[in-house]
């Protein structure tokens, strides 16, 4: 069989998988919720799956190659969602499959888009494994799966470049792949136990601290209230979750290199951080102003909380709420969803273009204004003090290109379907940025559960589209790929 070394790397991944579900199962035994019965037919089934995949393919032993490791990332992404949609489509009465498959998907792909209502009386192991899948897909499956079975030899070096985020995946932070996913594992580990701790102290359930700390790391955005975050209706809560999004849109391999050497210094030498700041800081600013000639809330310094909460929260694709901002003016509600598209940075757990390629955009635009006025001159890209190859400068191009085509594509496929231009436009991209609460229909007061059948599947497709920044998807769906 040509792909067996594919399925036999993807049996073990889904075995692996199928053991996270023992969390919440312990926890549902332990709370007597009534979801016990939903977890042991979906582990039965997901280890039955596995063993018998591995079995199949068993005999075939070889490195992946390149082509091996695009496939199996692709197949990660959409099987799995529908073995963690198991629990969720065997326990909530009245769930279809199709809505179960994408809370599932926006689960594993950190989105926080959800179809569901009544998160208060969910069962709590639900909304654990909710927000669990947000942890585990918020590094993602492929480096968590290097990071503890290095000795496989399935092409570790391979999954890594197709799993990782962000435009420069050749450089390691180790000699070792496994090392470098175990590191970056670590450190989102200790920020994961940090954040626990402070909600915890902010006066939160430890529950509730637990699995809001897994979807703000994750920058997932699901919650156990319906409220979201608003449900608690604290200040120092919300500036915790402000603080670790931060963090979280941070590329990780500056967070591991701080650690590994206990300095500050890579964050001084990281060419994204004080664009990444920058533009929150002035959009925060801006905002802030902009919305206190609207007397919305009662002074500047409460217009100025809602507006920092919610421009960190969409820009890092974090999702989480505290108001309904589908009350400010439309230009602010654009410009905070606007702010998905880019801020995160390369090797975080946020969503969009991330603002390295923005950055390389737009020295990319300076240069061809530099080239018009002056055609014989020399113009190097540089971010930081690496100059960039024309090789970087292409691609970057060409994903910003697909990036926006896609953003149309479907946003035509949606709007067609029966949408608004404005629920349809923000619904894909807040999925394909993975940031979750989209305007209008599908704004902080409503959820996707008002789609049809066909628009979700759209906005699932979007979402894993987004979690796998469009090309590695891309490219198994394209007939070449498929060609000796």
């Amino acid at each position: 069989m040509r792909h067996a070394q594919v399925l036999n790397a993807l049996a073990i991944i889904l075995g692996i998988f199928a053991l996270t579900m023992f969390v919440p199962l312990g926890i549902s035994w332990h709370y007597q919720d009534g979801a016990e019965l939903a977890y042991d037919e979906a582990i039965v089934l997901a280890l039955g799956s596995a063993l018998l995949l591995w079995l199949a393919t068993r005999r075939t032993r070889r490195d992946l190659t390149a082509r091996d490791g695009f496939l199996l990332v692709v197949l990660v992404w959409v099987v799995l969602p529908f073995y963690a949609a198991l629990p969720l489509y065997l326990q909530i009465p009245d769930l279809s499959f199709t809505d179960a498959y994408f809370e599932a998907t926006s689960g594993l792909t950190a989105t926080g888009a959800t179809a569901l209502s009544g998160l208060d009386h969910l069962p709590l192991s639900i909304n654990f494994w909710r927000m669990q899948l947000h942890w585990i897909g918020g590094m993602g499956v492929i480096v968590l799966a290097v990071a503890i079975l290095p000795l496989l030899g399935i092409g570790g070096r391979q999954l890594f470049k197709a799993e990782v985020p962000g435009p420069m995946k050749e450089s390691a932070l180790t000699p070792r792949i496994a090392e470098t996913a175990k590191g970056l594992w670590t450190v989102y580990v200790l920020l994961t136990v940090a954040c626990v701790l402070a909600l915890r102290w902010c006066g939160m359930e430890i529950w509730d601290a637990i699995m809001h700390a897994f979807s703000i790391m994750g920058l997932g955005g699901f919650s156990s209230k319906d409220a979201s975050l608003g449900h608690f209706n604290s200040l120092s809560i919300e500036l915790v979750a402000m603080g670790f999004a931060l963090l979280s849109g941070i590329n990780f391999a500056t967070h591991f290199m701080a650690l590994r050497s206990r300095s500050l210094g890579p964050y001084r030498h990281d060419a994204e951080l004080p664009y990444y700041l920058g533009v929150l800081a002035l959009s925060i600013l801006g905002l802030s102003v902009y919305l206190q000639q609207f007397a919305l809330y009662p002074d500047f310094l409460q217009t100025l909380r809602y507006v920092a909460f919610h421009s960190i929260s969409l820009a890092t694709s974090l999702g989480f709420a505290t108001t309904d901002y589908s009350m400010w003016p439309m230009f602010a509600q654009f410009w905070i969803l606007f702010l998905g598209s880019f801020i995160a940075c390369a090797g975080s757990t946020g969503g969009g273009i991330k603002m390295m390629r923005a950055v390389i955009l737009y020295k990319q635009l300076y240069r061809e204004l530099l080239r018009a006025m002056h055609p014989s001159a020399v113009w190097p890209v540089r971010l930081g003090r690496q100059v960039l190859s024309e090789n970087v400068l292409h691609a970057v191009l060409a994903f910003s290109f697909i990036y926006m085509a896609s953003i149309v594509t479907l946003t035509l496929l949606l709007s067609a379907s029966g949408l608004s231009i404005v629920t349809a436009f923000s619904a894909v991209v807040a999925c394909l940025n993975n940031t979750g609460p989209g305007l209008d229909a599908v704004g902080p007061a409503n959820n996707y559960g008002v789609l049809n059948d066909f628009q979700t599947w759209v906005c699932t497709f979007t979402m894993i589209l987004g979690r796998l920044e469009i090309f590695t998807l891309l490219v198994v769906l394209m007939p070449a790929f498929w060609r000796k």
